[in-house]
């Protein structure tokens, strides 16, 4: 979300990597988020998105649910919801301007219409910073995305082991065009290329530094 105390106005500030196994600190997480969110554009970096979450619930991301199903399921669980436009990213930094929604619109909204993400959303902090997991569902089951977020630009950033990549810049990871063309599809060719190419990480936004393990992988 865009940080309107800190001068910046309807932008975000935010650095993606691309995670391998969960790491077993975020299920210390008391309160992981259910995250169903669907859009409505998606196209050249811009975004339509409508987003719903439930405090306090973990999915069981194993793709055998349609996400209807986990909207019945839970449906008495979410408690917020919101419309939210992007633009393209650039080098860690993204216009974003979000409304809050109520949440039964929302619901039938995304029940309506529009190309559907379900995900679990669980946050830590390592080091100085706050960061959030996701791990999604359905077509885009077993994607891990790792994210920090800041009022202000992410430079020198401390980037925890489990970090294997960096994909802040790669638009096939955006959530909208996991929408539109789901991880499963070429999980296999990315998987190769890493091999190939090995690991990146942004270099133009100061100096990375490695967090040493914290804990063990599942």
């Amino acid at each position: 979300m865009s940080d309107n105390d800190c001068g910046f106005g309807d932008f975000e500030f935010e650095r993606r990597f691309y995670v391998e196994h969960l790491p077993s600190v975020v299920l210390d997480d008391p309160t992981p988020t259910l995250i169903v969110q669907s859009y409505y554009l998606a196209e050249q970096g811009h975004a339509l998105r409508v987003r719903a979450q439930a405090t306090g619930v973990r999915l069981a991301v194993d793709g055998a649910d349609h996400y209807r199903d986990i909207i019945n399921r839970h449906r008495t669980d979410f408690d917020f919801a919101a419309v939210t436009v992007k633009g393209p990213m650039n080098a860690g930094t993204r216009y974003e301007a979000e409304r809050e929604l109520d949440v039964s619109i929302a619901l039938s909204m995304i029940e309506l219409g529009g190309q559907v993400i379900v995900k679990n959303r669980y946050g830590l902090f390592l080091g100085t910073d706050g960061w959030v997991i996701d791990v999604f569902g359905g077509a885009n089951r077993p994607l891990i995305i790792a994210e920090c977020e800041r009022g202000s630009p992410v430079t020198n950033l401390e980037i925890p082991h489990f970090c294997v990549s960096e994909v802040t810049e790669d638009r096939r990871f955006s959530n909208e065009s996991l929408a539109t063309h789901p991880f499963s599809a070429w999980a296999e060719d990315f998987g190769a290329e890493l091999g190939f190419s090995g690991p990146t990480f942004m270099t133009s936004l100061g100096t990375n530094r490695s967090l040493p393990p914290q804990d063990t992988l599942e």
